[in-house]
């Protein structure tokens, strides 16, 4: 045999080889394919199967607002959250509120309304963005971050064909995909602080720009749009809408000074009530009035009550009626352990020795508490100052392991209102450092501030002289050590918890004047002193004080 035969021989059996080898490739690859494509099928299947089972839509989602009209008992809120986003520039927003009151339902709905506005910069197709940040997954290093957006370096699983080549992708988050609308962050002020502070730049910048050590703007690979991407960063130009149930000065100040802020109240019992029986027209029930009434009495908000009628609902249908009845609710109550909704009343009689404070309690939500005095004799300059139901002490962490403990703001009050007080009693012949002095915030709810200086002196004030204090005055103010009253904060919430308590006067420092309060249906009477306060509670003939 010659060699020129064994060489074609062996050349015929190497292309032979690779031939079957290459062959094998392409069945594996296509009956890899298949096998991909006969899975895919019955996923698709699957699927098909789990969106063919519907339940019944949540009685929560049939009452959820279709207009501006359905939210409840929040026409200021609205107002104002309306002012900041309808106009030709809108800006970004903070709403403060309880739970269950409306603000997502409201947040969206002005939305819809600013883009039938012509001067409006919101377009037909702008999108409302909505992102819980209590479950906004961020991870420190960087891997993935749902608000803001992350890079996708080609060392992490499932980088494709990008990765393969050495190429970062930009992945956008919500913010960019709010681009051009509203971004609605829930709770905000459980943004994690890193989240808040990229945040914070991206509402300066209007964009997001990413950095990664993989970039590298000469590899002839690198696809022009990840190029413009790491370059230019990508849009985000939104309005943000931040809804929490904290105080405001629990939020950073930073995010306070880029929006403005918003304020939905709690809801009243009719409005809750209001609520209810819409609840209940859904369902194509009737509700018996007393069924009403325990709603009124134990759902704080909205969802309270759709949830309280639905399981009454529930109840009656099983047991075949077809009307909701106080029986219902009270076994939805019991079951459900729900708590009495606080109601503050003012006092049904004057008495000696209690005055009716104001507080705010959160978010737009104000509430009036009685402040007891009593006096016992001590010895001369024996007296002590003694004050009890308020928060005694608060310790706050500083940097370096160092901690600082406040003294009680409503105990510095007390020393205060009653050095303003001795000072009204110059010449009088009475002092009170010969008394042991009581104050009491009855009702078990922890309060501090300064606000209740004012009411603890003409409780005390009240309890020297015998002098019932007229249980239809509320008061507010702080009270400084010369007798001035200064001004609080809350004020216009302090006022409308007087006003449904059933208050008829309510005392406040001049400096929160406002001419408004004068349509009110109760009368503000601004004051500048202890003693001019003193003087209009107990009609007062002669003013004792010095202020110098």
């Amino acid at each position: 045999m010659s060699l020129t035969l064994i060489l074609t021989l062996a050349q015929l059996a190497f292309v032979l080889i690779v031939g079957l080898y290459f062959w094998g490739l392409l069945r594996t690859q296509q009956g890899s394919r298949v096998t991909v494509q006969r899975e895919s099928r019955r996923e698709m299947e699957k699927l098909a199967r789990l969106r063919a089972i519907s339940l019944s839509e949540p009685l929560t989602e049939k009452t959820r607002p279709q207009s501006l009209e359905e939210v409840v008992g929040q026409e200021e809120g609205i107002k104002a959250l309306r002012a900041a986003l309808c106009g030709p520039h809108p800006q970004h927003v903070i709403i403060y509120g309880p739970p269950g009151v409306g603000k997502t339902a409201a947040a969206r709905l002005v939305l819809e309304e600013a883009k039938k506005n012509p001067l409006s910069p919101f377009g037909e197709e702008a999108q409302f963005i909505e992102l819980d940040a209590t479950i906004s997954r961020f991870d420190e290093r960087g891997i993935a971050d749902p608000l803001i957006g992350s890079v996708h370096d080609p060392i992490y699983q499932g980088a494709g064909p990008l990765g393969v080549m050495g190429v970062p992708q930009p992945k956008p988050g919500a913010v960019t995909r709010a681009h051009g609308g509203i971004l609605f962050l829930d709770e905000i002020g459980e943004l994690h602080p890193a989240q808040m502070n990229k945040l914070l730049k991206v509402l300066e910048d209007r964009r997001v720009v990413f950095e990664s050590a993989y970039y590298n703007p000469d590899d002839p690979h690198l696809p022009s749009h990840v190029k413009d991407i790491f370059e230019n960063g990508l849009p985000a130009d939104f309005r943000l809408v931040g809804a929490t149930t904290r105080l405001p000065e629990e939020l950073p100040p930073a995010l306070r000074s880029r929006c403005v802020e918003v304020f939905f109240r709690p809801l009243l019992p009719r409005e809750v009530r209001k609520i209810a029986l819409g609840a209940a027209e859904r369902l194509g029930m009737a509700v018996e009035p007393e069924a009403l009434e325990v709603v009124e009495e134990y759902a704080e908000n909205g969802r309270d009550a759709v949830n309280l009628i639905q399981i009454a609902a529930s109840v009656a249908q099983m047991e075949g009626r077809e009307k909701i009845g106080r029986e219902e609710v009270e076994w939805v109550v019991s079951v459900g352990q729900y708590s009495p909704r606080p109601r503050f009343r003012m006092p049904v009689e004057p008495q000696v020795g209690c005055a009716v404070g104001l507080g705010v309690t959160g978010p737009n939500a104000g509430m009036v508490m009685e402040i007891e005095a009593a006096l016992f004799p001590a010895g001369e300059g024996k007296g002590t100052i003694n004050v009890t139901g308020v928060v005694e002490e608060e310790e706050m962490g500083l940097r370096r392991g160092h901690t600082l403990r406040r003294k009680s703001l409503i105990r510095s009050a007390a020393e205060n209102a009653v050095a303003a007080l001795g000072r009204c009693l110059e010449g009088s012949g009475l002092c009170l450092r010969d008394h042991h002095l009581h104050l009491n915030f009855p009702g078990g709810i922890p309060v501090d501030g300064p606000s209740a200086g004012l009411p603890m002196a003409v409780a005390l004030y009240s309890a020297l002289f015998g002098l019932p204090v007229d249980h239809r005055t509320a008061f507010t103010g702080e009270v400084s050590v010369r007798g001035r009253i200064k001004p609080v904060g809350g004020i216009q919430t302090k006022l409308e918890a007087a006003q449904l308590a059933g208050a008829e006067r309510v005392f406040i420092p001049r400096e929160n004047w406002q001419d408004r309060f004068r349509s009110l249906d109760l009368r503000v009477i601004p004051v500048e002193t202890l003693d001019e306060a003193l003087d209009l509670c107990f009609s007062r003939s002669k003013v004792i004080i010095s202020t110098k």
